[in-house]
């Protein structure tokens, strides 16, 4: 008898990329994908910027490719907001001092199976979130997903694990013109022309809800379709402005959960001839900003209790205090993963509902941190009003885990509620994207928790399209031509 040929390991086998539990799952999938007949499945990450990319395959070739992993280009992990590569990758090290990343070489996307969907939307189509390594099996330590899972490997070595709920804001408008001939399609291209869906100014009137729903139900249908855990969806303040909210998720799935929305809300608004847009203020007349509020509190692994609501005698933990005063102590170096772009910078008004200081208060709009709950209530939790829509939901969230377990490691004091929070003297936040990446430079907690060499790297990127911004528009008040091209259909 000839001797049996070695069996050739996969990629993740190779490098030991799935647990027990994910080989299960994927094998599930696998199955999945045979009797639903499905024709293809697209494999996506989240970048820098919390934007998936990826590639589409035939199902056949998307079952060996849940093993065998999908190779990308690294030069995506070097792009800005523009799409433009912000390093000399055809040098030595690529800019990075890394061979792996010079030279417009590969790294790999490695499925994660857990993340597996139908996509409701898209004919016989599968879908799969994915992380991402090197071609040695080395993880990319740019890979924003794989930090936020460090983030709560740290948290849960401290006993806890993340709860969060998303409230999220966006505008969705009719397209009229996409800007498809060749002289809208410069580098970056012409943002598309748009009309209202609705007037605005008449906040949770059921009228105006009715005049939206036609447009809002394509993309309620197909969130809920996928799984999320649609809560709420409203009619918000300004024109053809709207927020969903979703019910808590653990760690991982909460981050995840932001990035489907995101990407779902804009395939089929885009497929019904509307454009979603996350972009906080679009620079169009008579808009107004858009939020993403973060609720979160920790539980507690031994219990299962909410370590935020352990304390019948005051609304919040002592635990929950600490972790609130980290929030405030590194709001402004943590605005550059709350607020990304430089759009976001101007929704922080005195007087309009969103925060310019880093304080706290209990249940009042006015402030960055909104404390919601009553003495001994299990679901007291905090709310982080700092946020913009479009930030990548795996470095806001870390920011928030690294900053907390600051505040609880020195038992840092929040101080009082606030109020009068336009009134009260504390800590402003950042005026710009560069006042923030000041701050940034100067933050140890950060530095430590996301690692120099991230902090280093995202400065760097952020710095790119600082640059590009400043060689073309001056800065101002209100949202500029710069940035309805910049962000208004990427976001």
């Amino acid at each position: 008898m000839p001797p049996r040929k070695p069996r050739h390991l996969s990629f993740v086998d190779r490098h030991g990329l799935w647990s027990d539990e994910q080989a299960a799952v994927a094998a599930e999938v696998e199955r999945q994908i045979k009797r639903d007949k499905l024709e293809l499945v697209r494999f996506s990450f989240a970048d820098q910027h919390g934007v998936l990319r990826g590639k589409t395959l035939l199902a056949q070739d998307a079952i060996a490719a849940l093993k065998s992993g999908v190779s990308m280009t690294t030069t995506l992990l070097a792009k800005d907001t523009a799409h433009k590569t912000a390093w000399p990758v055809f040098t030595a090290g690529g800019g990075f001092g890394m061979a792996e990343m010079q030279g417009g070489g590969d790294f790999v996307m490695v499925a994660d199976p857990a993340t597996f969907r139908v996509l409701p939307w898209a004919e016989q189509t599968g879908w799969v979130l994915c992380d991402i390594c090197f071609t040695n099996g080395k993880p990319v330590p740019f890979s924003t997903r794989r930090i936020f899972k460090d983030a709560l490997d740290r948290l849960g070595t401290a006993g806890y694990d993340f709860l969060a709920g998303l409230e999220v804001e966006f505008h969705l408008f009719k397209v009229e013109n996409p800007g498809l001939s060749p002289e809208d399609s410069p580098w970056p291209p012409k943002a598309p022309e748009v009309s209202l869906l609705s007037q605005g100014y008449q906040y949770l009137t059921e009228s105006r809800y009715d005049r939206f729903d036609p447009a809002l139900t394509a993309i309620r249908r197909g969130v809920a379709a996928l799984g999320l855990p649609l809560r709420s969806v409203e009619v918000e303040l300004g024109p053809s402005q709207c927020e969903f909210t979703f019910r808590p998720l653990i760690g991982l799935a909460a981050a995840d959960a932001m990035i489907l929305f995101r990407a779902a809300a804009k395939q089929i608004a885009h497929r019904n001839g509307m454009l979603a847009s996350f972009m906080c203020r679009p620079a169009l007349p008579n808009l107004l900003s858009s939020g993403w509020h973060l609720h979160q509190s920790l539980i507690e692994r031994k219990t299962g209790a909410n370590a935020f609501a352990l304390n019948d005698r005051d609304v919040i933990s002592t635990i929950g205090r600490y972790y609130l005063a980290g929030l405030l102590t590194h709001a402004r170096a943590g605005a550059v993963f709350s607020t990304p772009t430089i759009n976001g910078y101007k929704r922080y008004r005195p007087y309009s509902l969103a925060p310019d200081r880093a304080i706290w208060a209990r249940d009042n709009r006015g402030v960055m941190v909104r404390l919601i709950g009553q003495p001994g209530d299990p679901a007291t939790h905090l709310e982080n009003r700092i946020g913009e829509p479009a930030a990548n939901p795996y470095l806001y969230m870390a920011s928030q885990i690294f900053a907390g377990l600051d505040g609880i490691a020195k038992r840092l004091d929040p101080g009082p509620s606030a109020d009068a929070p336009y009134e009260m003297t504390a800590a402003m936040l950042p005026k710009s994207l560069a006042e923030a990446l000041t701050a940034l430079r100067a933050d140890d907690c950060y530095r430590e928790g996301f690692g120099a060499a991230f902090i280093n790297y995202y400065i760097h990127l952020k710095n790119a399209e600082l640059a590009r911004f400043k060689a073309e528009q001056k800065d101002s008040a209100e949202a500029t031509p710069w940035e309805q091209r910049e962000y208004f259909d990427l976001f």
